[in-house]
């Protein structure tokens, strides 16, 4: 079925034995000093191991100046380079090859971080960043050109079958540029042949250390997104120059820090959106073009090597949900792949806290060893009660361990709130992991009882070696005059269709789960009302998620009222207060609750004393969002 993926192809004088790329991903796995871990070997060596034919490291700082994270890898001495040695040895064992991406970040970083002032082409901040950079000196940048051909060589080495200029995301090279960060006036600035000669004169220079047959490639942004930023028409120039200078490949991407939230796009932009940028690169250069963005499945993937858009394909988020994903295509085993859902949360979210960046889908990425599945060497009966995610997680986890797994849900289908997650637009990706949870249920032979409500007697009749309690949460329903009214519904209810809804609609909570309903209902032409206590609506969102989000609310004319109470709901109509005056809003159909959840424990809290071998899923305190279950269900199984 698929076949243009697993064509080999070469890069340079490398052969690479199919078109699945890891593109460079920061992960937070190294050392402060730079040095790798072994942790970080294990992450790279699954990928490798999981069939994907080249993988590009995260970018390794050339100079203490050039870091941009906490525990990024470093370049800048060669005893940070003697550990690569067994990452470059055990990727290559599974014949994979492996680039190292190389970076300075320039005045994309802070001065807390390296301890030095920040530099750039110009004495201007960076609009994320804030602080004022140091505008390098003719002198300086010759120094930095030059380490740059020092780390390439360091890298060459360790093993690494080549290396990648960290050209894109406003990082030094991009900035020297981009007429947005660069306003020099001296032979690296003006025009764009002024500008490209930063990046030129490194690949000449890293081209007289390693040699000229040793490959080079570049990550570029094909458009920065920003107003005077490059775009790609612009890119499309320079990359012809790069191809001339004597790079063997270009890598796409988009964005800088200001427009950042495109980078790792969140589910609501469309899949594979950054393809067109690298048909518009293939039509200039004839090195190959490796495209990523929002590609999360192989048969994405064929088809964008199919309509010769690009010639490889980067899976950086997809390969954190699966690395297995090329070794499950090759066999046909298409259901058991776990498809990332562009969620943001185990990946941006973490790495913009200094964090280990995981995936909420899979808890064993970035553990490969802490977590690893092994037999258990007592198998017990298991009773798993609630078939959420957490459940249906725990419950997997236990059957390849070989327990005896019984699985109940109350209700006639699996998924708890994930079904619900999965129904305002743009969430509905989410149901392909509730349909992986299942397949992987079935496969393991699982005993799932659908429709059964787990009671004391129930429990005492079977008598489990280990209950796992998994109730997940209730609507918190808060108190309101009139709160118990025919026209008062709870999100929950609306999402799962079991209620309906009129034509005039106000919700009460503009969290997460309020915004998204009050987006899902204006796109089915309702007139919506979101009445938020707080000064801000989906505060408790994912920072890229909610970008996309407040852009699409803001296309819907829904009327957000902030910093306001609802006092009473009566007949058809809402009585609210804001800066302690009152308003009525008139011709209400339905009063939507939105205003969170609790944990429902109640029978945990009933049992637990009864039991020895019992742990619950879902406690507030360890569960911050639905898909935090999952880990949480994996964890406890290894416990048994």
């Amino acid at each position: 079925m698929l076949k243009k993926v697993f064509e080999s192809i070469r890069v340079g004088n490398l052969e690479i034995k199919n078109r699945f790329v890891v593109p460079s991903m920061v992960v937070s796995l190294c050392n402060e000093d730079g040095t790798i871990t072994e942790r970080f070997i294990d992450y790279h060596e699954a990928k490798a191991k999981g069939g994907f034919g080249l993988i590009i490291t995260e970018n390794y700082a050339i100079t203490p100046a050039g870091r941009g994270f906490k525990y990024m890898g470093c370049i800048w001495n060669d005893e940070q380079m003697e550990l690569n040695k067994e990452l470059t040895k055990r990727v290559h064992k599974h014949g994979a090859k492996i680039a190292l991406q190389i970076i300075h970040a320039g005045r994309e970083t802070s001065s807390s971080l390296t301890g030095m002032k920040i530099v750039a082409p110009s004495a201007i901040p960076d609009p994320v960043i804030g602080e004022m950079p140091h505008p390098l000196t003719e002198e300086e940048i010759k120094r930095i050109i030059e380490e740059f051909g020092d780390a390439a060589l360091r890298a060459k080495k360790a093993g690494f079958d080549a290396v990648e200029l960290q050209g894109a995301h406003g990082y030094l090279i991009n900035q020297f540029m981009s007429p947005f960060s660069n306003k020099r006036l001296d032979k690296y600035g003006g025009n764009l042949m002024n500008r490209a000669r930063f990046a030129l004169e490194i690949i000449e220079n890293i081209k007289s250390k390693v040699g000229k047959e040793y490959p080079i490639m570049y990550r570029i942004s094909a458009d920065e997104l920003i107003e005077n930023g490059l775009t790609i028409e612009d890119t499309k120039v320079i990359v012809k120059m790069l191809e001339d200078t004597g790079v063997s490949a270009i890598d796409v991407s988009v964005g800088v820090y200001a427009s950042g939230f495109h980078i790792t796009a969140p589910a609501a932009v469309k899949h594979g959106w950054e393809a067109d940028f690298a048909k518009e690169f293939k039509s200039v250069v004839s090195i190959p073009v490796i495209t990523s963005g929002r590609i999360n499945n192989p048969f994405l993937a064929e088809g964008i090597l199919l309509s010769e858009k690009a010639d490889m394909i980067g899976m950086a988020r997809a390969s954190l949900s699966d690395p297995e994903l090329p070794n499950k295509a090759k066999e046909g085993r298409f259901d058991e792949i776990i498809e990332c859902i562009a969620c943001r949360q185990g990946c941006s979210e973490m790495l913009s806290k200094d964090l280990p960046v995981n995936c909420v889908l899979n808890p064993l990425t970035g553990n490969e060893k802490e977590l690893s599945i092994s037999e258990a060497k007592e198998k017990k009966k298991v009773f798993i009660i609630g078939g959420g995610p957490g459940g249906m997680e725990a419950a997997i986890v236990a059957r390849k361990r070989g327990h005896e797994v019984h699985l109940f849900e109350k209700n006639n289908e699996l998924g708890g709130q994930l079904l619900l997650a999965s129904v305002p637009p743009t969430k509905s990706e989410i149901t392909s992991f509730v349909v992986w949870q299942k397949t992987q249920l079935e496969k393991l032979k699982a005993n799932v009882h659908l429709n059964t409500k787990v009671d004391e007697e129930l429990l005492k009749k079977e008598n489990p070696d280990y209950i796992i309690v998994a109730t997940g949460v209730t609507p918190f329903i808060p108190s309101i005059k009139g709160v118990d009214s025919d026209m008062v519904v709870n999100s929950n209810d609306v999402l799962s269709s079991k209620v309906e809804v009129g034509q005039n609609i106000l919700i009460v909570g503009g969290g997460l789960v309020g915004a998204e309903t009050a987006e899902h209902l204006a796109r089915h032409s309702k007139n919506v009302t979101l009445v938020e206590l707080t000064d801000e609506i989906a505060r408790d969102c994912e920072p890229g998620v909610r970008f996309f989000l407040m852009k699409s609310l803001d296309t819907l004319n829904i009327n957000i009222m902030t910093n306001t109470q609802v006092k009473e709901i009566g007949d058809n109509k809402v009585v609210v207060s804001s800066n302690k005056e009152e308003k009525v809003i008139e011709n209400i159909d339905t009063v939507i609750m939105a205003s969170g959840s609790i944990p429902n424990n109640k029978l945990f809290e009933k049992i637990k004393d009864k039991y020895k071998n019992i742990s619950l899923i879902g406690d507030s305190l360890k569960v911050r969002t639905i898909l935090d279950a999952v880990n949480e269900g994996y964890k406890t199984a290894l416990k048994i």
